[in-house]
């Protein structure tokens, strides 16, 4: 690789610093390498942090340094450009970044120089609020349109409420039938990425994140039977809230963008045409990355 594009999150102790690190060390190395600072956009922005109109063209690799949270939004705001990804990781745990910011971060980048490196395809949802009944018309292959109620999801897509401390009762459908019933705080829908995030806090399973599903997980649900159930990657899934009374509810995607759910509306919610690509420098297998991250909670 020759051209990177580098994006830093400011509220990272240290980012900006290494930033300028990683950029002297490129181009000391023949690379070319701009960047950009992670900023939130206002409502109604084409996009949330990084604005894709930015990145140069000939751009080959996307270098985040953050956490997790810094790289699935980058993930999100570039997903058209379908550009590798690679984190350095300045927040906590990092499941999806490669190395920590008190790791040598020169042979990273000789492995990157070198193509010394191979590359994993993970799966993104996308998610859609729309009328009851109306099916995912428009929604072609499961890419997202310019709708102001829909987006993509590289961990999960959540329904959750959104002002009082009150249960919700909802319906959850695959592929038009009726699945079950719920009286929950919400319902957790995620890929094998976002195995180890929300899902994983709430009681859902660990999924290795090459594979292709969809997990379903309620919240806190008023049941003793209510349990995640594990979907193919080619089920359509909708969620349909039932009356509650005073009660408002929203969609989330990656924890980040929310759209308010009403009473005759329907999330639904399938495997995205669009996928995430990340860059893996090492063959450190799934299980022991994930028994090394867990040990440190």
């Amino acid at each position: 690789m020759e051209h990177f594009y580098l994006i830093a999150n400011p509220s990272k102790s240290g980012a900006e610093q290494v930033a300028g690190q990683v950029a002297g060390y490129l181009r000391a190395h023949g690379a070319t390498c701009q960047g950009s600072i992670q900023e939130k956009r206002g409502e109604g922005a084409a996009y949330g942090y990084t604005d894709e109109k930015q990145v140069p063209p000939k751009t080959q690799c996307v270098i985040t340094l953050g956490g997790d949270g810094t790289l699935i939004q980058a993930a999100r705001d570039l997903v058209k450009l379908q550009l590798p990804m690679i984190g350095i990781n300045m927040g906590n745990l990092g499941y999806l970044t490669q190395i920590a910011r008190e790791e040598a971060i020169g042979p990273m980048l000789d492995a990157l120089l070198a193509d010394n490196f191979r590359l994993e395809k993970r799966m993104m949802l996308s998610g859609r609020v729309a009328p009851w009944g109306k099916g995912f018309e428009g929604a072609e292959k499961g890419c997202p349109g310019p709708g102001a109620k829909e987006g993509i999801a590289l961990n999960d897509i959540i329904l959750t409420r959104k002002d009082v401390m009150q249960v919700l009762k909802f319906q959850v459908y695959v592929n038009g039938e009726l699945l079950n019933e719920y009286m929950a705080d919400g319902m957790i829908v995620a890929t094998p990425t976002g195995s180890t995030a929300y899902n994983l806090s709430a009681g859902g399973p660990i999924v290795t994140p090459e594979a292709k599903l969809i997990i379903l997980t309620p919240i806190c649900a008023h049941s003793l039977n209510s349990r995640s159930i594990v979907l193919s990657h080619k089920d359509r899934i909708g969620i349909r809230v039932l009356e509650n009374v005073g009660q408002k509810q929203m969609a989330v995607f990656d924890g980040d963008q929310a759209v308010d759910l009403g009473g005759c509306e329907m999330l639904e919610i399938r495997e995205s045409c669009r996928y995430t690509t990340l860059i893996k420098l090492n063959d450190i297998p799934f299980l022991e990355n994930l028994r090394n991250k867990l040990a440190r909670v």
